[in-house]
């Protein structure tokens, strides 16, 4: 039975395509992007989240945790060591308050499925489906084509969201099924993309040709990141390179935001850019006027 790790499923999304989608979020990314809103996609694996706020100091995970890697710190405040932890889940099944959570879950294409079914009348009224995002979905690549090829057999619109970066392969065996691509790019300067998400833009940006000489419908997502990649330069070569492909019919910017902040912390992670402020609404319509000069549709948000 083909099953994979999902670590959420958003019903009635309507930034994630066109209509009213059921966004399924595929856990594990080979991107390790600073300003990602979804870090608890990154490890494909479960892991273990804590919200400090709703714990009651009640100690029942300290007594049950198998490996002894919950102690108290001597302030009160319970602590995880990360390198005991074997992400067992029993610290969340103990926990009454719900401060501890497992971000992850396997599920089988049936179990997905069943999910999706339950919303097939709001797709067809308002021409929706189901995205596949994460995460990168073509990190688990037969989970995601299992899941496709359902959809296709049920005629439900379907949309990858994703970096590009996989083999060839994989996107090959995955577009027959897909219906449109919305493709993330990150930055267009080798040195800085490799710098900032830790792997080389080359494959990505070859891929994206590729699904563009097949005809395959793709829209463009550039997160805007002040400082990072929101120069009218990077914009620019953003723009002629959506221009000289034909398959993509429209570009959306995404503001930067810090409400992932707080998921940072609660995995224990450290959020490595804090001084970056989100880009002002005046700043995003310069860019997207910019954007529009290149002939394409641009919209402002997912």
């Amino acid at each position: 039975m083909t099953s994979g790790i999902v670590f959420d499923i958003k019903k009635f999304s309507i930034h994630d395509g066109p209509g009213i989608r059921t966004t399924v979020f595929l856990k594990g990314c080979p991107l390790h992007c600073p300003w990602c809103h979804n870090p608890e996609s990154q490890d494909p694996r479960p892991e273990m989240m804590l919200r400090d706020q709703r714990c009651i100091r009640c100690g029942a995970c300290l007594e049950e945790c198998p490996q002894g890697a919950i102690a108290w710190n001597g302030q009160g405040v319970v602590v995880t060591d990360r390198a005991r932890c074997v992400r067992c889940g029993v610290c969340a099944e103990t926990c009454v308050a719900e401060a501890r959570q497992t971000i992850g879950r396997e599920m089988s294409v049936a179990q997905v499925m069943a999910e999706i079914e339950r919303d097939l009348s709001f797709y067809d009224e308002s021409g929706g489906g189901v995205t596949f995002s994460g995460g990168e979905p073509l990190l688990q690549r037969d989970f995601l084509l299992a899941l496709l090829q359902r959809c296709r057999a049920q005629e439900i619109h379907t949309v990858v969201d994703t970096s590009g970066f996989a083999a060839w392969e994989t996107l090959d065996r995955v577009r027959a099924y897909t219906d449109l691509f919305l493709y993330d790019l990150k930055l267009l300067d080798e040195a800085q993309h490799r710098q900032f998400t830790g792997v080389s833009n080359r494959l990505i940006l070859d891929n994206l040709q590729a699904l563009a000489e097949r005809g395959h419908t793709i829209f463009l997502r550039v997160a805007i990141i002040p400082g990072l990649n929101d120069s009218e330069a990077h914009l620019r070569q953003i723009g002629e390179l959506a221009a000289g492909l034909p398959a993509v019919r429209e570009i959306s910017i995404l503001p930067y935001h810090q409400t992932a902040v707080d998921k940072y912390h609660r995995l224990y992670k450290a959020y490595s850019i804090p001084d970056i402020r989100p880009p002002s609404e005046e700043r995003l319509a310069s860019l997207a006027r910019l954007l529009g000069e290149f002939g394409l549709p641009v919209k402002v948000g997912g």
